[in-house]
């Protein structure tokens, strides 16, 4: 049988088999149902991305190689932290959902909150948790540092800011021995800097370079904790 390709036609709809084929690469597995609901909220971005501008990324080979498989590229990693327990993440600056709701499609063992400060976005959000009928995601509609919730044991941003500003506008929401997990492009070797001049009692606990099926560029993912 050929292979599923991971980059369909530019206009044509995300296929589940090539969400498949493209987790399988990173060592994620995922059933039939999940694939068809990451290739369904890949459709709903693109959607809403029209109007909303969301995302610069547009297509739907785009959304597949730089959002899906981007977000999904930590779950082996997070895998070793967690292993099969159940978990409560927290996704900073979420934006259209991302890397939250992959996650929480992934993971539905998890329970996967993502905040933004703009009320477009968590529109968007919420009408995914509806549509995709993710029980294990809730949206909150808000700036990081003024949400109360109970605390989580990771804390993951993708693009969001300096590593100093993630932990200092998330710090009263980690949980004890919880982790940090901050998506970065090219190796942030001055934020690390800033963060152990200014923030010397948060520990980095591992930098690790993730490799992303039909992304041609660096992704780093560095992970901190409190002493």
């Amino acid at each position: 049988m050929a292979r599923a390709s991971l980059q369909p036609e530019t206009d044509s709809p995300l296929a589940s088999a090539a969400v498949l084929a493209g987790a399988a690469e990173l060592g994620v597995d995922l059933s039939a149902s999940q694939a068809d609901r990451l290739a369904r909220f890949a459709a709903l971005l693109v959607r809403w991305n029209a109007v909303h501008n969301l995302t610069a990324i547009s297509s739907p080979a785009s959304v597949l190689s730089h959002h899906l498989l981007d977000s999904l590229a930590i779950l082996p990693v997070m895998s070793s932290i967690f292993g099969e327990k159940s978990c409560r993440v927290l996704d900073v600056g979420s934006g259209g959902g991302l890397p939250g709701i992959p996650l929480a499609i992934a993971r539905p063992h998890w329970q996967v909150t993502v905040v933004d400060k703009v009320q477009k976005k968590v529109a968007f959000l919420v009408q995914a948790k509806l549509e995709l009928d993710l029980s294990n995601l809730d949206c909150i509609h808000a700036r990081v540092e003024e949400v109360e919730a109970p605390p989580f044991d990771l804390i993951v941003s993708r693009a969001f800011s300096s590593l100093e500003e993630f932990v200092r506008v998330s710090a009263h929401l980690l949980a004890p021995g919880g982790r940090w997990a901050a998506m970065k492009g090219v190796y942030p070797k001055e934020e690390l800097a800033d963060l152990a001049r200014t923030r010397p009692g948060i520990r980095v606990v591992d930098a690790v370079k993730l490799a992303v099926p039909r992304l041609d560029a660096e992704r780093h993912l560095i992970l901190m904790q409190r002493p």
